[in-house]
């Protein structure tokens, strides 16, 4: 663990997420709808809700709150969970930079927290915004520190 984040870090897989209790695993979604590289491989091979929800989150968007910020929550298993936050504009690093949005991160970031406190869960994660949205981990540890470990909730990230 790191003393200054309280975050745990564990070589392994955050789709299979370690400990006891209510677990939510979380990881960043891009706002064009489109699932299909990265992390999100590793929870569709486990579970189809994650993916179908999502699709049929932004498919629908018109009529809910899907967007920058913003977080989903499906359960998988009696206790574990997981959030789909929307944390990347687009999926390519073009004219406008990498696709991470640390604002959105840290919004979203928010939304876990609450969730996480009313089930009592811990939170497990990748390095999220660091992979395929480009982001730096110098930037989005913080705002989970801040929004999460702060608040008590135990955050475990995992490194392959």
């Amino acid at each position: 663990m790191t003393e200054s984040t309280g975050i745990s870090y564990l070589k392994g897989d955050a789709s299979a997420p370690q400990g006891k209790g209510v677990k939510m695993i979380t990881h960043l979604c891009n706002d064009l709808g489109g699932w299909g590289k990265g992390f999100v491989l590793a929870l569709s091979r486990r579970w189809p809700e994650p993916e179908a929800a999502y699709r049929r989150w932004h498919r629908e968007r018109a009529k809910n709150d899907f967007g920058l910020g913003a977080a989903q929550f499906v359960q998988v298993a009696d206790r574990l969970w997981v959030a789909n936050v929307v944390g990347q504009r687009g999926i390519r690093t073009g004219s406008k930079g990498a696709p991470v949005r640390y604002d959105a991160i840290d919004t979203g970031l928010g939304r876990v927290a609450d969730r996480a406190g009313e089930l009592g869960a811990s939170v497990h994660m990748p390095r999220i915004g660091c992979g395929l949205a480009g982001g730096r981990w110098s930037r989005v540890e913080p705002l989970i520190s801040e929004r999460l470990t702060r608040r008590g909730i135990p955050v475990t990230v995992y490194d392959r």
